[in-house]
């Protein structure tokens, strides 16, 4: 069982994520409700309850431990949203692994039900350490903590259909977990991809990047002419962007939005690449309004 704070803070630090959140990882056999555990200081921040459950283990006794838990917690901090990692399920057939992911579901929402918790704030998800699941599912549970997805989502719903980008998402670059996405269905090979694209791209820059805002700050290029300054001016003043045509079908689009989070999408449109000088204009509306809606938070 994992627990992470309500209070997810938006970063100053540049060598940071975009929000700063607290992860606490407890024992799932042992009942931090009891009398001997001072309850509030554990449960009393969190915002969200991960539970972890082996989808290759007999679950029934950790189904039933963690329905007593969301009914008792639902009584004393309701705010509190649950997922449950149904975790290895890559092991299992295709066949045999949606039997027991759907067994897993309706077992603990019967049981929710029966107890009386109607619609109860849980969800699913199916994952595994050997592909990207868990970076989408752990991105999914931190929305459930973001007050601005709504919005976010809409400005990628219109960005994406403006620019006929298949699925747009929202990175923080250094956990590689989004922050938001637009509202089609998730492509898991096109995530793997946009994945893989953020590691590339930050592997790149440890070599060939450079500390920038040091030029916008007054700091010189003493040894180079006029004209490298000034070329070394205006890159220091761009934000980071890159286009890959023609991987395993999919267009790649990264921009960076500002120095935590950037936008990546991609589309098997075969005229995207030609219509990349409206795509440029649009990201930029949508940078611009993005950044109003930072403000505000």
């Amino acid at each position: 069982m994992a627990l992470i704070g309500s209070g997810v803070q938006e970063s100053t630090d540049p060598g940071s994520s975009y929000r700063n959140f607290q992860i606490w990882d407890l024992p799932g056999q042992i009942d931090f409700l009891e009398t001997n555990f001072d309850t509030e200081s554990i449960f009393g921040a969190a915002g969200a309850m991960v539970w972890i459950l082996d989808a290759q283990d007999d679950y029934i006794e950790s189904v039933g431990r963690l329905t007593e838990t969301i009914l008792q917690l639902q009584q004393m901090y309701p705010d509190i949203k649950y997922t449950v990692f149904i975790h290895k399920v890559d092991s299992l057939g295709s066949d045999f692994r949606e039997d027991i992911v759907r067994d897993i579901i309706q077992r603990i929402m019967d049981d929710l039900n029966d107890a009386g918790l109607e619609n109860p704030p849980v969800s699913f998800y199916p994952t595994s350490v050997y592909d990207d699941s868990i970076y989408e599912a752990l991105s999914k549970v931190l929305q459930l903590l973001n007050p601005q997805l709504a919005t976010f989502e809409a400005l990628l719903n219109t960005l994406a259909g403006s620019c006929k980008m298949q699925k747009l998402y929202l990175f923080d670059v250094l956990s590689k977990l989004y922050i938001a996405s637009d509202t089609s269905p998730v492509d898991m090979a096109g995530y793997t991809l946009c994945s893989d694209y953020i590691d590339t791209i930050v592997d790149l820059s440890e070599i060939y990047g450079w500390d920038r805002g040091k030029l916008r700050s007054g700091q010189e290029n003493e040894n180079g002419s006029a004209d490298e300054s000034k070329a070394l001016q205006k890159a220091d003043e761009s934000d980071a962007e890159s286009f890959i045509n023609g991987i395993r079908g999919y267009c790649l689009y990264l921009k960076e939005m500002n120095k935590y989070l950037a936008l990546i999408g991609f589309s098997k449109e075969p005229r995207f690449s030609l219509e990349k000088p409206l795509i440029d204009y649009n990201v930029q509306i949508f940078q611009d309004a993005l950044a109003a809606v930072l403000v505000l938070t």
